[in-house]
């Protein structure tokens, strides 16, 4: 997530060197697919669903929402790979879709080159959405993206794992360590996370850098070392396995199904499968903050809709309110149920939570959680890349958690 959440690591790092100048020229004055004079009976949009179930929910979804507007909603879907490619392709020969899904962090890299439309102009209600929410669909202050659903992590455990050890839930990092090496056995490491040399292994690493005042703006602080320090200490005591600097979320989702870890790191897209074992007793919390008290800081996850650049004004306007239908409080409900995700509007989000507990941590975390982009918006993917290679620096003992986040630093500014 392919997991219904679309982890981030399925999403390519498209940096738009060379590429930008070019689109912002051709994007201006963008055609649209089939645009053209007369009544609008169709729309085409543009996803990376290529996985089931999710490729047929969202077809019918998109199907529903089409009716709603009058259209037909014609999807495509491509690898997630091959998306921002072919976007930035469509936009160069102006033949973009009338809908747009993209990985939220993709977002403002697409609409730096003039390719998305402000849904302002639209009149689509944005109201009820969480900050963070919100700003991981904005560039440069307009609104260009809405997502549906939004995603992000929390600590999975074994109930029978800590209750036999004596084990209490951990909250803070020197509870999370304490319990990581007493739940340590022969065969079976305390604690698990995706460490992997991909912005997954980013995203697994950011609820521990922002919850103790890191910040990608300046990696090479007192504050991201000892968040580092906490991933290297855990390795080297033995109640880390080295195999993390390799495992997915994927991977580290199967250690713990078979009992090889007794807690990880990872999403809510994997509640199903583990409800799938009816031997498996486990549970959900927050992710462990430095210190009591603290509120953690997770990453938001998720995909954004938006309006590409098009000369036809009808089909644009067809493609908001198929967006709009999207984003109303019954479909957040439906594709939340649909991918176990959290909807986006924090009303609706908190109903959610009512009824089924094991989603709670989920949505109390995305109250606050941020977007990867709020900070340095088209300049997170390098810093995001210096990050997991410090990560893997650090784990693998070539360099300390400063020294290697020192070096992050100067990959991520350049100097």
């Amino acid at each position: 997530m392919i997991s219904p959440a679309r982890p981030p690591a399925r999403r390519i790092a498209a940096l738009l060197t060379g590429a930008i100048t070019l689109l912002v020229a051709a994007t201006g004055c963008g055609t649209g697919a089939g645009s053209g004079g007369g009544k609008v009976t169709s729309i085409t949009a543009l996803d990376y669903y290529t996985d089931e179930p999710e490729h047929t929910q969202w077809g019918e979804m998109l199907t529903a929402c089409g009716k709603t507007a009058g259209v037909k909603v014609e999807q495509t879907s491509v690898p997630p790979a091959s998306l921002v490619p072919k976007v930035l392709r469509q936009a160069s020969s102006r033949t973009l879709p009338d809908l747009l899904m993209l990985d939220n962090p993709d977002l403002q890299q697409i609409a730096q080159t003039g390719a998305l439309t402000p849904l302002d102009r639209f009149g689509i209600d944005s109201s009820g959405f969480a900050k963070g929410i919100l700003s991981a669909g904005t560039y440069e202050g307009k609104v260009y993206g809405l997502a549906p659903y939004v995603s992000t992590v929390a600590l999975f455990y074994n109930k029978d794992m800590l209750a036999k050890a004596g084990v209490a839930v951990p909250r803070t990092w020197g509870e999370l360590k304490k319990a990581a090496a007493e739940l340590t056995r022969p065969g079976r490491y305390g604690m698990a996370v995706d460490a992997n040399a991909t912005f997954e292994g980013t995203w697994q690493f950011l609820p521990f850098l922002w919850s103790n005042g890191g910040d990608e703006r300046r990696l090479d602080t007192p504050q991201a070392a000892q968040a580092l320090r906490l991933w290297v200490d855990l390795v080297k005591s033995g109640s880390m396995s080295r195999s993390v600097l390799n495992w997915t979320q994927a991977d580290v989702h199967d250690q713990f199904i078979a009992g090889r870890t007794a807690m990880m790191v990872n999403g809510p897209w994997r509640i199903p499968a583990l409800n799938k074992d009816k031997n498996l007793r486990w549970g959900v919390a927050p992710i462990p903050v430095p210190r009591a008290g603290q509120t953690p800081v997770t990453p938001l996850g998720g995909e954004v809709w938006a309006v590409p650049q098009s000369s036809s004004k009808a089909r644009q306007q067809k493609a908001a309110q198929v967006l709009a239908c999207l984003n109303s409080s019954s479909n957040m409900v439906t594709l939340a149920k649909q991918h176990f995700t959290v909807p986006s509007r924090t009303a609706v989000a908190a109903r959610r939570a009512e009824q089924v507990p094991s989603m709670a941590p989920f949505v109390t975390s995305v109250e606050t959680a941020r977007a990867r982009t709020s900070e340095l918006g088209v300049r997170w993917p390098k810093a995001a890349t210096g990050i997991y290679t410090a990560i893997q620096s650090a784990l693998t003992g070539e360099q300390t958690p400063e020294e290697a986040l020192r070096h992050a630093q100067r990959f991520a500014t350049g100097n």
